[in-house]
């Protein structure tokens, strides 16, 4: 692979002849990546012509830098709120199922939980979120959302309870539980919003964050329900059986659904980022994912019926957006590089191998066939995560700091490539 020298004149990529403002359609590939005329402006030159090895042949290339204050601040205070829930959500499991429940439960909810997380690996495989990142949704989904929901749940229906008109089990299911429930979830996407907004800037990320909570979240939950079908019967493998059937088969993405549409809401207004509308987004987000968890919860004598025409429709449509969102993310990305080679960066062949999927498939079993795997594959990273810096720069928000991170990004892809090259 080599690098173009920068080229300039009317076939310019994302601008009009003459130099003046970018063309919307150039600009703007896909609904995910909308820019305002304002906002645009064009990739750095690449002033240095064909780019050469500056890493030594036997070194592996090394991805990323020093994270962040927020971000270490945030998964520090993770793992200490969540080491301080252990106390209060452990006993509680235990109390409820005993150690053979809890043992036999924690082993039946890893099978859904599985199932949640490949299906998160799915998405998030075009621009992966940083995994410490990812481990702070799962834990505080299983372990601190727990926490703050026993904590809340007296409080609320003592204030609520009474004025809902409702008996005490109709109001713990149909309001209570998807109301708690929701904010302590969602509490963790708030978090994770206004501490790493860098990897928390539109709605895939949002359903990345949102699914991993939940998937923590339902996994807890699964340990006290199954533990509950052994500890509390007489039949305890029939029991187990059905409420493994219900939860584990029937329902396993049912609370990533109900927090993954709080996520998609706010992910979309991490586009136009600041703490009003951010906090706005979260409040706003809310309430679909809680009227969706109240319609599961209420599903009584029609559950199958129910199930079937409501249910199902529901998931289907969550996959049918998730499918809209990887295709415009890839379309958002071969755009943005496209405008890197308009710049000298990439050859318009490396934009299809980066940006598409068979060109990716094609680069890897290339490289690994010589031994270059690792690195091409780290390449294939810096250059989706470059196209999003610039869609960032794009936005109109925080441009300077976006720009800092653009810099160093045009250099490690110089040194990822000549690593690959090497």
């Amino acid at each position: 692979m080599t690098t173009n020298d920068p080229r300039r004149g009317p076939d310019h990529l994302g601008y009009s002849p003459g130099g003046q403002r970018p063309l919307p359609q150039q600009a703007n590939p896909t609904w995910l990546g909308h820019v305002r005329p304002e906002d645009y402006q064009q990739a750095p030159p690449n002033n240095r012509g064909r780019v050469e090895p500056v890493l030594p042949p036997a070194l592996p290339p090394v991805r990323g830098g020093r994270r962040s204050a927020g971000v270490v601040g945030l998964l520090l205070a993770g793992g200490f709120l969540a080491f301080i829930s252990l106390f209060l959500v452990l006993p509680f499991l235990l109390g409820s199922t005993g150690i053979s429940g809890f043992v036999i439960g924690f082993i039946a909810s890893l099978i859904p939980l599985g199932t949640v997380l490949l299906t998160v690996r799915f998405i998030d495989r075009w621009e992966p979120e940083p995994k410490p990142l990812l481990l702070f949704a799962f834990v505080w989904g299983a372990v601190v959302s727990i926490a703050v929901t026993m904590l809340i749940q007296p409080y609320f229906s003592l204030v609520a309870g009474p004025a809902s008109g409702l008996d005490y089990t109709t109001f713990a299911v149909t309001v209570q539980a998807p109301v708690v429930e929701e904010f302590a979830k969602s509490l963790g996407l708030l978090l994770l919003l206004i501490f790493a907004r860098k990897h928390f800037d539109g709605p895939v990320d949002g359903v990345v964050f949102a699914f991993t909570i939940a998937a923590g979240f339902a996994f807890t939950e699964n340990i006290l329900y199954f533990g509950r079908a052994i500890a509390a019967s007489s039949d305890p493998g029939t029991d187990l059986a059905v409420v493994f059937f219900l939860r584990g088969v029937m329902s396993p993405f049912a609370h990533a659904i109900f927090t993954g549409t709080t996520g998609l809401i706010m992910g979309f207004a991490a586009r136009r980022w600041h703490n009003g509308l951010s906090v706005l987004a979260f409040a706003v987000g809310l309430v679909p994912a809680m009227l969706l968890h109240s319609a599961w919860n209420s599903m009584g004598e029609n559950f199958l019926a129910q199930y079937v025409l409501v249910q199902v429709p529901i998931f289907l449509l969550a996959v049918l957006v998730i499918v809209l969102l990887r295709v415009a993310e890839r379309r958002l990305t071969r755009q943005r590089l496209k405008e890197y080679a308009a710049a000298g960066w990439f050859t318009a062949a490396e934009v299809e191998m980066l940006a598409t999927p068979g060109g990716r498939r094609s680069a890897l079993r290339w490289a690994k066939s010589v031994g270059r795997g690792p690195q091409m594959t780290a390449l294939l990273r810096a250059a989706t995560q470059l196209a999003f810096t610039r869609q960032r720069i794009l936005s109109g928000r925080d441009v300077p700091a976006h720009q800092l991170d653009e810099r160093h990004q045009l250099a490690e892809i110089t040194k990822l490539r000549a690593a690959v090259l090497r």
